[in-house]
């Protein structure tokens, strides 16, 4: 007979939950600080952003990438972002993805030994050099983004890509996600929050993934019967196909002289790390 366990699951499933509620309110707090980035335009930004990401995958020189992390570091404490969350929010998963695809690069490159291991294993030189560059790029790509949509308001953001020609079906998917995301981050809280309460004592393990396996149904359930909810509402408001913002960009002097300058700072990175 399984060991019963204590009901740890549930406290643990709605602490992640409130904790992801609190990392997206918090996100939304910045964008709305006073800061570098956040006194841009958002079309700027996006620009910007994109010019520094095609320099990243176009440099071939360490240093080089070093130096537009490090930019992107120095915006993120200019546009008032707590320096400590930033890098955590960058590198709290990249071990995880990043890191399993450049492992074996170490291993099967070819080049002189760099580190010999045991079981006949070695750490090439020319492996070591790859992954440092895979992070880099990866991490300075991340931090970008990250940065780009922590300082912009969702709406503004939204508003600038369809400004710049994003199909319209795809932006409003991206808005529709975002909205309600938290709805089903709060329905879900709500629905363990309502289990935890009438349960006492002890759950076998077998009756704790029952339990999670018909939340995870019922949540779906409810998701899929307010999307067809929204449809039917938006359709009886006069929806056609195309969304409406109420945000209204003007370009100033500070806008047009950072975008020509992050412009050339993105082609002097290309040259120099060619």
């Amino acid at each position: 007979m399984s060991k019963p366990i204590r009901t740890g699951i549930f406290e643990k499933t709605l602490a992640d939950l409130t904790h992801a509620l609190e990392q997206s309110l918090f996100a939304e707090t910045i964008s709305r600080q006073a800061g570098l980035l956040q006194a841009l335009d958002p079309r700027v930004k996006i620009i910007s952003i994109l010019s520094l990401l095609l320099s990243v995958s176009l440099s071939h020189n360490l240093p080089v990438l070093l130096s537009l992390y490090g930019l992107a570091l120095l915006l993120a404490w200019l546009s008032s972002i707590p320096l400590d969350f930033f890098i955590k929010r960058v590198w709290l998963f990249m071990p995880f993805f990043t890191g399993l695809i450049a492992l074996p690069a170490l291993f099967i490159t070819p080049g002189p030994v760099f580190v010999s291991l045991p079981f006949g294993l070695a750490i090439t030189k020319t492996g070591a050099v790859t992954v440092l560059f895979l992070l880099l790029r990866v991490s300075t790509s991340v931090s970008l983004g990250v940065l780009l949509i922590l300082t912009t308001p969702w709406t503004a953001l939204l508003k600038a890509l369809s400004i710049l020609r994003v199909p319209e079906g795809f932006l409003l998917i991206l808005g529709m996600t975002y909205r309600y995301i938290f709805l089903l981050l709060l329905t879900a809280e709500d629905m363990f929050l309502s289990r935890r309460s009438r349960i006492l004592g002890r759950l076998r393990p077998a009756e704790a993934r029952r339990i999670l396996a018909a939340s995870a149904g019922t949540l779906l359930s409810k998701s899929l019967s307010l999307s067809s909810e929204v449809y039917l509402a938006m359709q009886a408001r006069g929806y056609r196909g195309q969304s409406r913002t109420v945000n209204a960009f003007q370009m100033r002097s500070i806008d047009w002289a950072w975008g020509s300058g992050i412009i050339f700072i993105a082609a002097l990175a290309v040259w120099l790390g060619r």
